[in-house]
């Protein structure tokens, strides 16, 4: 269960994260209400998530979904690079925050 806490934490992170773009065009209480709601339920989820899982291993996860989640919006939503190389690196954080989850156990 504190696994699927973690990864939860990590995407409302992202619309954290979504929420800080959007802010950043167009500051109104909409979006700062999505950026404040985001992190604060995050941050929420992490901390029960690292009662049971290591602090390194769940901060790693944690911000490996962020920055993952984060590129990726950004590509889709945001009309970011989608340069191969952009994308091998992301994948190359899937891989290694999914390693973290069997190294933890």
């Amino acid at each position: 269960m504190d696994w699927w806490m973690l990864v939860a934490a990590g995407l409302f992170e992202v619309v954290g994260v979504i929420g800080i773009k959007r802010v950043s065009e167009r500051d109104n209480w909409t979006n700062n209400i999505l950026m404040i709601g985001g992190f604060l339920i995050s941050f929420r989820l992490l901390l029960q998530a690292m009662e049971t899982i290591s602090l390194s291993t769940a901060y790693a996860v944690w911000t490996g979904i962020g920055t993952v989640g984060g590129a990726v919006v950004g590509m889709i939503f945001f009309k970011e690079s989608k340069n191969p190389l952009r994308i091998l690196c992301i994948l190359g954080i899937v891989a290694c925050v999914a390693a973290l989850r069997f190294v933890e156990q």
